[in-house]
């Protein structure tokens, strides 16, 4: 099923949208948490701590934004409050893991070189991700004529990528490269989910 199409399905029923807002709040806020483990205890730079402030407020944005569904819904990220509850809550552990591996094998990094590099790939792919998923889910709303919105959201994400590409180009020269590799993984999980997703609604 075209993401579009998806996503208007599933804004037309409260109980599944409030759902699907909930888990990006979740997604939002586990992206915060797992930069802010990243972080180095001495060195950590003004962007990172700028980053992981952004993705929590998109988190919390988001929960707000699920009031103009229904108030209170969904208070907590427990698994009947989410959708796709698996797949959503090892999304990023899974891109993690695997990013960690493919850097280990392939650059032979490890401890906090590891981990910064980690940082910059995923999030280098999640942010990709969300220049494709909140557009498309804007637009959606849109033409339901949905009260929720998520612009603010979008224009932020945009800068986040290219903040992700000019470290990437400091990081390495074959940067897109490997970069490619943990796009195509993010891409398996994302395709996942979506299966997922597309079997909740049409249960």
């Amino acid at each position: 099923m075209p993401l579009q199409q998806l996503l208007s399905r599933i804004i037309n029923n409260d109980q599944h949208h409030a759902r699907f807002l909930n888990t990006l709040s979740f997604m939002e806020n586990a992206g915060a948490r797992k930069i802010s483990a990243s972080e180095h205890p001495q060195t950590v730079t003004t962007m990172i701590l700028k980053h992981a402030a952004e993705e929590h407020r998109h988190a919390y944005y988001l929960k707000k934004q699920l009031d103009k569904i229904t108030a209170g819904i969904c208070p907590t990220y427990t698994q009947n409050e989410l959708i796709a509850p698996s797949e959503s809550w090892f999304y990023l552990n899974k891109l993690d893991l695997f990013t960690c591996r493919y850097l280990k094998q392939t650059l032979s990094l490890s401890g906090t070189a590891l981990q910064y590099a980690a940082y910059l790939f995923v999030t280098y792919a999640i942010e990709l991700r969300a220049d494709e998923l909140y557009p498309v889910y804007q637009n959606a709303l849109k033409q339901a004529g949905h009260k929720v919105t998520v612009k603010s959201i979008i224009l932020e994400e945009a800068g986040h990528l290219e903040e992700m590409i000019a470290q990437l180009e400091h990081f390495s020269p074959e940067w897109e490269l490997h970069a490619a590799k943990i796009v195509a993984i993010e891409n398996d999980l994302f395709i996942k989910w979506i299966s997922s997703m597309t079997k909740v609604i049409n249960s």
